[in-house]
């Protein structure tokens, strides 16, 4: 008899029901909060040899091809020789995976943390940690602090240097704009002004012509030039971290990986029980003979 009191209540009834439905839809899920909440270090996803890898049961790494030492031996990621293959190994034993269970697959350096979706579950080829990366990328926790160092010809002056004050009788050279540049004129102060080049390329250029005595550019770059590029040149040391935050490797992880917390939480303990330093001293300084000049 009231058909307008009546239609009333069915819209009231439908409006009513719409509400439920997008609270209902807007409301976190059970599944999802176990997922948020076994994603850290004492969740069930970093229990050892169970973590949620590409492939169950195996941790999957990358790194680009060729591989070269000091980082590798022989250009063979999966034989445990070299910095970077024996902290992969060392980080997987602590996530519960013995070397039998890890994968290596190559992938190109720049591929590694390019926005996209990745096949491995972390990557490691010296990638720096930075800001603009993690905008696509996951990094664990630093493995290796970056240093800068010093690049001479066998032979030379440059080469018998052992201390900062040694290298102030020379003509040094450096990329405009590097942090390199910078431990020139602001550690060293040579007596001569350094040679600035637009890009490595040209310093290493200089340095073959003897233009220059040595070159300086971070430690990484070093071990790639004289072991690549220009192989009748040696390292003739690395500087010491002058305060502030050092530059660091990064393990690249998917971006919002349920692993980075559990990789990280490995990579920090094996920082903290001196396993990194064990196998930088092995690997690097003793390897490839860089001391620190001071």
């Amino acid at each position: 008899m009231h058909p307008a009191p009546r239609a009333l209540r069915r819209a009231v009834a439908a409006v009513t029901v719409a509400l439920l439905a997008t609270a209902v839809g807007c409301a976190p899920q059970p599944e999802e909060k176990a997922s948020a909440a076994s994603s850290g270090p004492a969740g069930k996803s970093c229990a050892k040899g169970q973590l949620a890898t590409r492939t169950s049961g195996k941790l999957t790494i990358a790194t680009d091809e060729p591989a070269y030492e000091p980082w590798f031996k022989d250009d063979k990621p999966a034989n445990g020789k070299g910095f970077e293959s024996a902290v992969a190994y060392a980080v997987a034993k602590r996530l519960g995976y013995d070397k039998s269970a890890v994968v290596w697959q190559s992938v190109p350096f720049n591929k590694a943390f390019a926005p996209g979706v990745k096949t491995f579950d972390f990557d490691i080829n010296q990638v720096s940690i930075s800001t603009e990366r993690k905008k696509a990328v996951d990094f664990s926790s630093g493995y290796y602090d970056v240093r800068q160092a010093v690049i001479a010809l066998k032979g030379g002056r440059a080469a018998r240097a052992t201390s900062i004050a040694d290298l102030k009788k020379l003509k040094l050279g450096a990329q405009v704009g590097t942090t390199s540049l910078d431990y020139i004129t602001d550690l060293v102060k040579p007596a001569q002004d350094a040679a600035v080049y637009a890009k490595n390329d040209q310093a290493k250029s200089a340095l073959k012509n003897g233009q220059v005595d040595a070159i300086v550019t971070d430690l990484p770059t070093a071990f790639y030039i004289t072991a690549a590029e220009v192989t009748d040149a040696k390292i003739v040391g690395q500087f010491e971290n002058q305060g502030g935050t050092p530059e660091q490797f990064g393990l690249v992880l998917d971006k919002g990986s349920a692993l980075t917390s559990c990789v990280t939480g490995a990579v920090e303990a094996l920082r903290k029980d001196g396993t990194l330093a064990g196998i930088e001293k092995q690997w690097l300084s003793d390897a490839v003979d860089a001391p620190v000049l001071k």
